[in-house]
């Protein structure tokens, strides 16, 4: 079982992690101690691996800090679910290996309420119902098996392959 970590629209990278705490940030484990560490101060000691941030829409708005999304990977958190996310956070997100989901439950669900979150469907499970996510094309799941794009490249020696859905010559007559 998950706790439901319930935010918000328009969290930003300094609520996730505020910009003063980055001189403290020396090693990974130092990462997780910073968390919503003035937002949420609470999250930092009640979190556990494999929790779940169900948001807002524009989760990971403001600047470019990759240490935000990096931080909730230090500290364990199975995916962010929301209606939309800043493109750079989303991307940082998917370089680290953190999944995201689109979605907007944040009126189906409440703080810290319990749920499992099943990756293979993928769906979200709570107080008795399922809600579907959005399944991921196969090459951002490979890249999430993977703990990311770097370590996907070190594994595979290449970037994961998106299959083309543009016109090739002979198609395009």
């Amino acid at each position: 079982m998950a706790s439901i970590w319930l935010f918000g629209p328009n969290v930003d990278t300094d609520q996730i992690v505020p910009g003063r705490y980055a001189p403290y940030m020396t090693s990974e484990a130092e990462l997780g101690k910073y968390p919503f560490i003035e937002a949420r101060p609470e999250f930092r000691t009640q979190v556990r691996a494999g929790d779940v941030i169900v948001a807002g829409p524009n989760f990971g708005c403001g600047s470019s800090r990759e240490y935000a999304p990096r931080a909730l990977v230090a500290v364990g958190i199975a995916a962010i679910i929301a209606p939309s996310f800043a493109r750079i956070f989303y991307r940082n997100a998917l370089n680290l290996g953190l999944r995201l989901f689109v979605a907007d439950l944040t009126l189906a669900l409440s703080d810290r309420e319990q749920a499992v979150l099943d990756l293979e469907t993928p769906a979200l499970i709570a107080h008795g119902e399922t809600f579907a996510l959005p399944k991921p094309p196969d090459w951002v799941r490979q890249t999430w098996a993977e703990g990311g794009i770097i370590g996907y490249y070190r594994r595979h020696g290449q970037l994961p392959l998106v299959e083309s859905t543009a016109p090739t010559q002979e198609n395009s007559r």
